[in-house]
């Protein structure tokens, strides 16, 4: 996708990244994100994280420079983050990694000049950032990453036993008319109250309902220990899951920040910006 960065952030913000040629690469447990800003566009690329992490981030750069009609080595920085940045390597391309903590914060920031709180479901893990909105650093985190509860690998075991596509579980609970109550925070125990909750003719509606319900009230847990404000931005592969902003949105009685960019760029996009800050340190040094 290709977007006018006036169209999506502000106008000051934009300005500062107009300087340089800068990637993101975001390799999650599950998804791969790309984001390239050049002459004033930002440039997304989205695909399923692979078996090797450097040849999937190859895949996504390429993709980028093609779509903006430039090299590679017109690229003068890109930073990686996520699970798979460690092994990320692009040759004579100036290179840094950078923890997806750091770069969702500054992406929501971009996204949201106003951002306190970030809410981050991935794959594998969740995440409750608090966010300083004069700068986009990191003022406090927490992390789920012992459990799949209240991450996106639970939602699609769910989804698997109520015979859906994961794509089709937030429309599904959307419909609910009355969410099933699941009681257990571990998923063992909630994928055998689902069983259960079929066995007894629950609706999926009701089940889907439930099921994000309770996922939402881990997530709580964690913005609980770490505080949050208002200005909240969800983040990660789960923020299209209108089911899950919905069932947020019930538990902590606030509502979610609708950014102009999709959120699941956060990470790669707090990258790319990242790699300008980081370009413009190497400019300076020269």
């Amino acid at each position: 996708m290709k977007y006018k960065l006036t169209d999506i952030i502000d106008e000051d913000f934009a300005a500062e990244l107009s300087v340089a040629s800068a990637a993101g690469i975001d390799i999650g447990s599950r998804g791969a994100k790309g984001v390239l800003i050049n002459n004033g566009y930002l440039y997304t690329v989205l695909k399923a994280s692979g078996v090797s992490s450097d040849e999937t981030a190859h895949e996504l750069l390429e993709t980028l420079v093609n779509e903006a009609g430039i090299s590679a080595k017109d690229v003068d920085f890109i930073v990686g983050t996520g699970y798979g940045r460690v092994a990320l390597n692009f040759g004579n391309i100036p290179f840094k990694g950078v923890t997806e903590i750091t770069c969702h914060a500054l992406g929501a920031h971009y996204m949201n000049r106003g951002t306190r709180t970030i809410i981050d479901i991935g794959g594998q893990d969740s995440k409750a950032i608090q966010v300083d909105p004069d700068n986009g650093n990191v003022t406090e985190f927490i992390m789920n990453d012992k459990c799949a509860a209240g991450t996106g690998r639970f939602l699609e075991k769910v989804a698997q036993l109520l015979s859906l596509d994961l794509d089709e579980l937030g429309e599904c609970a959307l419909r609910s008319e009355s969410p099933a109550e699941i009681s257990s925070q571990c998923v063992v125990f909630a994928e055998s109250e689902v069983i259960s909750l079929k066995a007894k003719g629950v609706s999926k509606e009701d089940i889907a309902a439930g099921i994000h319900l309770a996922t939402a009230r881990r997530v709580k847990g964690l913005l609980r220990r770490v505080g949050f404000d208002n200005d909240i931005v969800f983040t990660g592969g789960v923020s299209h899951n209108q089911g899950m902003v919905r069932a947020l949105e019930t538990e902590i009685g606030s509502s979610i920040t609708k950014t102009k960019l999709d959120s699941t760029f956060a990470g790669a996009f707090g990258a790319a910006i990242s790699a300008f800050q980081e370009n413009a340190k190497l400019q300076y040094v020269i």
